[in-house]
C-alpha cells in the first residue's frame, strides 16, 4: 500500500454502505484510475487534497459522513433493537485503512495510560464509584493529536513542497524522519489506539483493593514485587481468555458491547464529520460546554443538586426514631444514607451516558429488580430478619453485636485467624440488608451459569463452529478478516502462561497467605467463568458480579484466612473482570477497524504500564488517609466504603464455618447459588410448554439480570438519589428515542451522552486535584443549606 503524499493512507475498494444507505459501486475501471491518481498525484497543497477528496467522493457516491444534507431513509427510520440492527444500522462500515501505530499514538497513548490509571484508582476511593466513561480520555486525546499534527513539523507537507521542486522517489531521510515523528493530520485510528491502551491500563484498579485492604484493615505491609507482579498476572491473563473466547466475545454480532457505543460514535464524529458541516457534531460541542460550566455545581458548590429531595425537605425537622425512619426511606445523598425514593439527581457524573445506552430490555430488568429491592430491604429490616434492627438498617462494615466496627485487625493476626482473639470478640455481624445482598448475589451468579447454558448453550456451539469454518455473521467482523492478519491463537496462549507464571512467583515468593494449589483453582474458577461474565455483558451492557462466589470456594478452601481469601478472589473473578473488559476493547478495534495485530500489542503494552502506576497512586492514597477509610462513611471527598465492603466479604468467607454453615445466623446465604440456579431451570421449562405470552417471548425475561438487581442497592454502596434519574435518562433515551424518534436516536443520542460524560469527567479531574484533595490539601465549599457539610446533603434529618 502506497501512502499519500499528504500522509494519507488509502486504499479504494468494493465501498461499504455509509450508515446503511444503498450505494451505487462503481466499476473496477474506476476504482483503479482512481487508486492510481491517489497514489502519484503531486500533492503541491491543501487545495489538491480538498479536490481529491471530492473526486474520490464523487466516484464512490458516497454522501459525507453525517452531514445535515442527508435525506432520510430506511437506515435513519430503522429502530435499532438487536445486534444485527447496530451492525447494518448504527455503526458504519468505514474504513479509511490509515496507519494506527505510530510514534505519537504510541507516545500519547503511554502518557494518557497514566493519566486515566490515575483517575480510576483515584475513584476506587470515592463516596461512590464513578464508572470513567471512554469519551473524556477520548476528548484529550483529539486535542492532544490534533495539536501535535498542527504545531510540529509534518512529513508529508515537507515531501509535497519537495516533490513540487521536482523530487522522486524514496523521500530524503530528513523529511522520512520528520514523517516518523508528525507524518500527517490526526486520523481515528491513532485516536483510538491512545483509548484502547489507557482503558488497559486502567483495569488494573480493581486489583488494588485486595492491596488496599491487606494494608489498612491488617497492618500488612506492602511490598512492590507483589503488587505490580499480581496486577500484571491477573491483567494479562484475563487478556489471554478474551483472546480464546473471541468467535462468542467479539466476532458474534450480538456480542454489541451497549455501553462502548457512545465512545466509537464519538470518535467517528470527531473524525468524519466537521462543525460546519454537521449539525450533531455542533449540538455536542454545545453539550459539552454547557454540561462543563455546570457541573462545577452538584460536584462542588450546591450539591443538593445531586440529591433533590422532596420528602427530606419536607421533614427536615423531625428528630428521634421519625428521622430515623423517614431518611432510611427517603435519604440518598450519601452511601448507605437510606433508599432515596423520589430523589432526582442531576449531577451527570452519576447518571452516565452508561445507563442511557444499556438496550431497553436491561432497563426494565434493572428497573422492576431494584423495585423489588426496596420492599424486601424494608421488609427485612422492619421485619427484623436476621435480627436486623439491632444494627443500623445500610452498612457495609463488619460489625460486632454492639453496631461497632469488627475488629478485623485484632482476630486476623498477620493475615491469620487468631482463635483467642475470635473468642474475646466474638462472632461478627452482618446488617441485615447487607445479608440478604450477599444472598441476591450468589442468587443470581447461579442463575447467570444456568441461563447460558440452557438458554445460549446452541448458540455458543454454532459460533465456535462457524469461526472454525470462517464464516461470521457480524459485518464488522466480516470485513477485518478480509482486509487485516489475525492476531493468532498462540499468542494468547502464550500470554496465559507468562501470566501464569508471573502469579506464581508471588504465591511462592512472598506472604500473602495463599497456597499453590489454591491458586491453581482460583485461575480455574477464572477459565470457567469467565465466558458466562464476559458473554452477558456483551448481549446486556451489564455483567453479573462473580466475585460472591470466589468467596464462597475460597472460605471453604482457605478457612481464617480473609487476606488469602482476597487474593484467590483476585485470581478469579478480577482476571473474569479484565477478560470482560478487554473483550470490550476488541469489539471497540473492530467497530473502528483497528488491525488485530495491533490491538494485540497495545492493550498487552497498557496492563503492564497499569500496574506500575495503579502501585503507586494507591500507596499515596492509603498513606495520606488511612483514618478515614478504615472508620464510618468518610467525607465528600474520600471514603472507604468500596474497600471496607471489600473486607467485610472477605472476612465473613474466611469466617464461614462460623457464620454460614447449617444452623448459623447467615446459613441462607450460600444457599443463593442452588436457588438462583433452580429459578432459571423453572424458567427454562415454563419457556418450553409456553414460549409465549400473546406477543411477548418468555425467552425475553433475564433472571441474573434481575436477580441481581433485586439485591443492587446494599452490595454497590451507591448513591441511591440517582436510580430514579437512571431510570428516566435510561427510558427517555432507549424507549421514547428509540422508538418514535429514530433518526435523532443514531445521530445525537449517543454522541450527546459522550459529551456530557466528557465535560462532567473534565470537570470532576480538575476538581480533584483542585479542590477535592487528590493533589494535596482538600478544600471545602463553605457550609450553606445547598451543601449540607454538617449533615445529610439532601437535608434528610439526621435523628438529632
Amino acid at each position: 500500500m502506497s501512502a499519500h503524499p499528504l500522509g494519507e493512507q488509502i486504499i479504494i475498494g468494493a465501498p461499504n454502505p455509509v450508515e446503511g444507505k444503498a450505494v451505487d459501486v462503481p466499476s473496477h475501471e474506476a476504482i483503479n484510475a482512481l487508486n492510481e491518481k491517489v497514489h502519484h498525484v503531486g500533492a503541491t497543497a491543501e487545495l489538491e487534497k480538498d479536490g481529491l477528496d471530492a473526486e474520490i467522493q464523487a466516484v464512490l457516491s458516497v454522501p459525507e459522513y453525517g452531514h445535515e444534507n442527508e435525506k432520510d431513509g430506511d437506515s435513519e427510520d430503522h429502530i435499532i433493537i438487536t445486534g444485527a440492527d447496530a451492525a447494518a444500522h448504527l455503526l458504519s462500515l468505514r474504513d479509511d485503512f490509515e496507519p494506527a501505530l505510530t510514534f505519537r499514538s504510541i507516545v500519547l497513548a503511554s502518557g494518557l495510560s497514566g493519566f486515566q490509571s490515575v483517575m480510576y484508582q483515584i475513584y476506587q476511593f470515592k463516596p461512590t464509584l464513578v464508572t470513567i466513561q471512554g469519551t473524556f480520555i477520548v476528548l484529550i486525546a483529539y486535542f492532544l493529536g490534533k495539536a501535535w499534527a498542527k504545531f510540529l513539523p509534518r512529513g508529508d507537507k515537507f515531501e509535497a513542497r519537495w516533490r513540487a521542486n521536482g523530487g522522486v522517489g524514496k523521500p530524503p531521510l530528513k523529511i522520512r524522519i520528520i514523517s516518523f515523528f508528525n507524518h500527517g493530520h490526526w486520523n481515528l485510528k491513532e485516536h483510538a489506539i491512545c483509548a484502547i491502551t489507557a482503558t488497559s491500563a486502567s483495569n488494573a484498579a480493581a486489583s488494588s483493593q485486595v492491596f488496599a485492604a491487606q494494608n489498612l484493615f491488617y497492618d500488612m505491609p506492602l511490598d512492590a514485587t507483589t503488587v505490580i507482579l499480581s496486577t500484571i498476572s491477573i491483567g494479562l491473563f484475563g487478556y489471554g481468555l478474551c483472546g480464546i473466547m473471541r468467535p462468542i466475545a467479539v466476532w458474534h454480532v450480538d456480542s454489541v458491547y451497549w455501553s462502548t457505543l457512545p465512545t466509537v460514535k464519538v470518535l467517528q464524529g470527531l473524525h468524519w464529520q466537521d462543525l460546519k458541516g454537521s449539525k450533531p457534531l455542533r449540538w455536542f460541542w454545545y453539550c459539552f460546554g454547557g454540561m462543563f460550566l455546570y457541573e462545577f455545581f452538584p460536584a462542588y458548590i450546591f450539591p443538593w443538586l445531586n440529591s433533590v429531595s422532596i420528602p427530606c425537605l419536607a421533614s427536615m425537622k423531625a428528630t428521634g426514631n421519625t428521622a430515623s425512619v423517614l431518611t432510611s426511606i427517603f435519604g440518598g445523598a450519601s452511601p448507605n444514607e437510606g433508599l432515596g425514593w423520589f430523589s432526582l439527581s442531576f449531577d451527570w457524573q452519576y447518571i452516565t451516558s452508561f445507563q442511557t445506552s444499556l438496550p431497553l430490555k436491561l432497563q426494565l430488568h434493572q428497573t422492576a429488580g431494584i423495585v423489588v429491592c426496596f420492599f424486601v430491604m424494608l421488609g427485612i429490616y422492619y421485619g427484623n430478619g436476621w435480627n436486623a434492627k439491632s444494627l443500623p438498617f445500610m452498612s457495609t462494615r463488619l460489625l460486632t453485636e454492639e453496631g461497632t466496627t469488627y475488629p478485623s485487625s485484632s482476630v486476623f493476626v498477620g493475615g491469620v485467624l487468631d482463635k483467642a482473639a475470635l473468642a474475646k470478640y466474638g462472632i461478627p455481624r452482618l446488617t441485615g440488608t447487607f445479608a440478604y445482598a450477599m444472598f441476591m448475589a450468589n442468587a443470581a451468579i447461579g442463575a447467570l451459569v444456568a441461563h447460558i447454558i440452557l438458554f445460549w448453550g446452541g448458540d455458543i456451539r454454532r459460533a465456535f463452529k462457524s469461526a472454525r469454518e470462517g464464516k461470521y455473521d457480524d459485518p464488522h467482523h466480516v470485513h477485518m478478516a478480509k482486509h487485516y492478519k489475525d492476531a493468532p491463537w498462540w499468542w494468547y496462549v502464550a500470554v496465559l502462561v507468562i501470566s501464569f507464571v508471573l502469579g506464581l512467583v508471588v504465591v511462592i515468593k512472598e506472604n500473602i497467605t495463599l497456597p499453590v494449589w489454591a491458586y491453581i483453582v482460583s485461575l480455574a474458577m477464572g477459565i470457567i467463568l469467565a465466558p458466562f461474565s464476559t458473554l452477558i455483558y456483551a448481549r446486556f451492557g451489564n455483567g453479573i458480579a462473580t466475585n460472591n462466589l470466589s468467596k464462597v470456594v475460597a472460605g471453604l478452601m482457605l478457612p481464617g484466612r480473609p487476606v488469602g481469601n482476597m487474593y484467590f478472589a483476585a485470581w478469579s473473578h478480577n482476571v473474569i473482570g479484565n477478560a470482560v473488559t478487554l473483550s470490550n476493547d476488541l469489539k471497540q478495534g473492530e467497530y473502528l477497524k483497528i488491525p488485530p495485530r495491533v490491538m494485540f500489542l497495545t492493550q498487552i503494552y497498557g496492563t503492564v504500564l497499569g500496574g506500575f502506576i495503579n502501585y503507586a497512586v494507591m500507596i499515596s492514597i492509603v498513606a495520606g488517609n488511612r483514618e478515614l477509610l478504615t472508620t464510618g462513611n468518610g467525607n465528600s471527598s474520600w471514603s472507604g466504603a468500596t474497600i471496607q465492603s471489600y473486607n467485610t466479604n472477605a472476612t465473613t468467607w474466611a469466617l464461614a464455618s462460623y457464620l454460614y454453615r447449617y444452623g448459623e445466623t447467615y446459613a441462607m446465604v450460600p444457599i443463593g447459588l442452588a436457588i438462583g440456579a433452580g429459578v432459571v431451570v423453572i424458567h427454562r421449562i415454563a419457556t418450553y410448554f409456553v414460549p409465549k405470552i400473546g406477543r411477548f417471548s418468555l425467552n425475553e425475561i433475564n433472571f441474573p439480570q434481575f436477580i441481581q438487581y433485586a439485591g443492587y442497592i446494599p452490595y454497590n454502596q451507591s448513591q441511591t438519589c440517582v436510580l430514579l434519574s437512571w431510570t428516566i435518562a435510561g427510558f427517555y433515551t432507549q424507549y421514547y428515542l428509540r422508538n418514535f424518534r429514530p433518526r435523532i436516536f443514531k445521530d445525537y443520542s449517543y454522541l450527546i451522552a459522550g459529551a456530557f460524560d466528557g465535560a462532567s469527567l473534565t470537570c470532576l479531574f480538575i476538581l480533584s486535584f483542585a479542590v477535592f484533595g487528590a493533589g494535596g490539601p482538600s478544600v471545602p465549599f463553605p457550609s450553606w443549606w445547598g451543601n449540607n457539610v454538617n449533615g445529610n446533603y439532601d437535608l434528610c434529618p439526621t435523628g438529632s
